[in-house]
């Protein structure tokens, strides 16, 4: 009789009871807040951070959708948005602009996307912010509430951050941010008729922990000369 020889297994997951999606509420840190988009108030606001001039224009290269062509073709492609579960859309406010202006000053979108509660896992995406809100604490923050909620509240393992190869700016802002490059996906999709190799990114409940100290300690000590890249390297 031959011997039964064990095979290697992955090792067991604590269950979870009933995991859901990510909650579509308000989400309020120092620097900036995520709130469901509402098409009709956010527009104005949005069409200007993304539109006018090739510096702004050019955030859209990498994205599905946009530049648009006035601010009406921009608010179809938000209510869009507004109503959807699957990505799950959020426009992005400067909280410190906000406290000094008193009223919402709204610089960019993010979303929840590839929603997968039963394997506890998700993706953040469809993400961009006006020029002047790039490389500051209110687009490092609001990665920053996310990872919040699908780690801290939801439980998940796995968040994940994807891109256009091509995408140098999205390709070190997820490495800085946290996330481990994984490989490129060839031929993945067509975009805009092109073709697109995607690069994967990933970041586990095990990477949380250590990502989670560097940002809090990149996004509220007072310590100077800070780079969360170097932090957050692997």
């Amino acid at each position: 009789m031959t011997p039964t020889i064990a095979l290697p297994v992955g090792v067991p997951v604590t269950p979870i009871d009933n995991p859901t999606p990510p909650r579509h509420q308000s989400y309020t840190g120092q620097f900036a807040s995520l709130t469901p988009v509402d098409a009709a108030a956010d527009v104005a606001e949005l069409y200007a951070a993304s539109h006018g001039d090739p510096l702004r224009e050019q955030l859209w290269t990498y994205m599905s959708n946009g530049p648009f062509a006035d601010q009406a073709a921009m608010q179809g492609w938000l209510e869009q948005c507004q109503v959807s579960s699957e990505p799950l859309f959020f426009t992005v406010s400067d909280t410190v602009a906000q406290r000094r202006v008193g009223a919402q000053r709204r610089v960019g979108v993010v979303s929840f996307l590839n929603i997968v509660p039963v394997q506890r896992r998700v993706e953040l995406g469809h993400i961009w912010y006006a020029p002047e809100a790039q490389r500051t604490k209110v687009n490092t923050e609001s990665i920053f509430l996310m990872l919040c909620e699908a780690f801290d509240q939801q439980r998940y393992r796995r968040v994940e951050w994807k891109c256009d190869s091509l995408n140098a700016r999205s390709r070190a802002a997820a490495l800085r941010l946290g996330f481990q490059f994984e490989g490129i996906f060839r031929q993945h999709l067509i975009v805009r008729g092109r073709n697109r190799d995607t690069a994967w990114f990933g970041m586990t409940d095990g990477d949380w922990p250590r990502v989670k100290a560097n940002l809090e300690r990149w996004l509220y000590s007072d310590e100077a000369g800070l780079s969360l890249t170097e932090m957050n390297r692997s």
